[in-house]
């Protein structure tokens, strides 16, 4: 059974920093695609940053590029988001999301197939 866990939420001011964890088990394949999204309150859940668990190909989206850094410690099964410079629109519940690589489709941009419950991150102003 597929489990993602997220954990490194909280309470954090302007300007801080947050390092979420995801920590991911039960895989049966090995091209798996991790995902962080992320969900304000009243809005639609949106795509924060993605990454290959086989060869470490990355992105982020504009709104976090230069202050977030995904990662990955295969031998720990775990994958980082780490976050700077937070600001209080970044204020979200953070998921952790997996899928199977697919070729026809760039990675994290079809349905996930499996999701961890989230965890929060309030930054305030």
């Amino acid at each position: 059974e597929v489990q993602l866990v997220e954990s490194g939420g909280g309470l954090v001011q302007t300007g801080g920093s947050l390092r979420l964890s995801c920590a991911a088990s039960g895989f049966t394949f090995d091209d798996v695609v991790i995902g962080w999204f992320r969900q304000a309150p009243g809005k639609e859940r949106e795509l924060v940053s993605c990454i290959n668990r086989g060869d470490g190909v990355s992105f982020s989206a504009d709104s976090v590029k230069g202050r977030s850094t995904i990662s990955l410690d295969n031998a720990k099964s775990t994958v980082y988001l780490q976050m700077n410079a937070l600001k209080p629109e970044d204020t979200a519940v953070y998921y952790c999301a997996a899928e199977r690589f697919k070729y026809d489709v760039p990675m994290c941009y079809s349905d996930m197939d499996y999701w961890g419950k989230g965890t929060l991150v309030t930054v305030s102003s």
